[in-house]
């Protein structure tokens, strides 16, 4: 049985505490997740330098899991589009869509439809498998499948288990056993989410798409974001809301854009060409 389905010490006699004492046990379990992340910062690091990789070759980063662990990975793929304006991260989810939101019995341990799932999967593009257990039929199918076709292969996981010899690296989160013994949607879950952010953001970093802590990729789909974005341009060139209104506009809506028009006084083509040259890094292109 993994760590992560066997019965936890501290959980004896919780259904007797009170809820402020389930909270703080609760709390002291969620900075097991904590440390569990900072001990493999070095792997999370190797895993960031594939994802460039694997983006900058012209490929993407897919999540595959299923459960728990599957949503996981759907949330974080789906927040960078938004936020960095990039669709280079997809998952992967066992089941299929109608798993992100009600249980498909049995889609776990389907290795075939993992073997399928994997059709779209190249070799420029990196699979990241994400299994609690590090177990989970259907995400190996995928990640066996995967590496057949040349991709960069890693798995997340929170039990301590060999390395498959499909995979390029494996991220170890082991947080042991849960106060509901099997529900790793608990500290297991929160481990991993940190570990996806940490992948995803730092990815993306790396890719141009912050500066100085600013989301200068932002997609202004609606009015706050319209504001954030004027504001990013604001801080990064002094300029007024008016201003930044309007080379937001001619910029066909991208801040960074925006913000290097007006920083270098620049048309539209002109600071796209140079944003290409600097690798879409917008520090480069203005000290360039």
């Amino acid at each position: 049985m993994s760590d992560t389905e066997n019965s936890n010490p501290a959980s004896k006699g919780i259904d007797a505490l009170s809820v402020a004492e389930v909270l703080g046990l609760m709390h002291k379990e969620d900075a097991v997740a904590v440390e569990a992340v900072g001990a493999r910062l070095a792997d999370i690091e190797k895993a960031v330098t594939d994802a460039v990789r694997a983006i900058e070759g012209g490929g993407g980063v897919f999540y595959i899991g299923a459960g728990t662990s599957g949503r996981l990975g759907v949330l974080d793929a789906a927040e960078i589009p938004p936020t960095f304006g990039e669709k280079s991260f997809k998952a992967v989810m066992a089941g299929g869509e109608r798993a992100v939101i009600g249980a498909v019995e049995g889609a776990e341990d389907d290795e075939e439809a993992g073997r399928k799932a994997a059709s779209e999967i190249s070799g420029r593009d990196m699979a990241l498998g994400i299994s609690a257990s590090g177990r989970t039929p259907f995400v190996l199918s995928v990640l066996k499948e995967a590496k057949s076709r040349g991709a960069l292969c890693w798995l997340i996981t929170c039990n301590e288990i060999e390395r498959y010899p499909f995979l390029d690296g494996m991220i170890t989160l082991p947080t042991g056993p849960e106060l509901v013994a099997g529900s790793t949607r608990l500290k297991a879950a929160t481990a991993t989410k940190l570990a996806l952010n940490m992948l995803s953001t730092a990815t993306m970093i790396k890719l141009g798409g912050v500066y100085d802590g600013l989301m200068v990729d932002v997609v202004p789909s609606n009015r706050k974001l319209i504001a954030r974005a004027e504001g990013i341009i604001m801080h990064i060139t002094g300029c007024s809301r008016k201003e930044a209104s309007a080379y937001l506009k001619e910029s066909g809506m991208r801040p960074k854009v925006a913000s290097l028009m007006k920083f270098k006084n620049l048309s539209r083509e002109d600071a796209e060409r140079l944003l290409k040259e600097a690798g879409g890094s917008l520090r480069r292109a203005m000290e360039g």
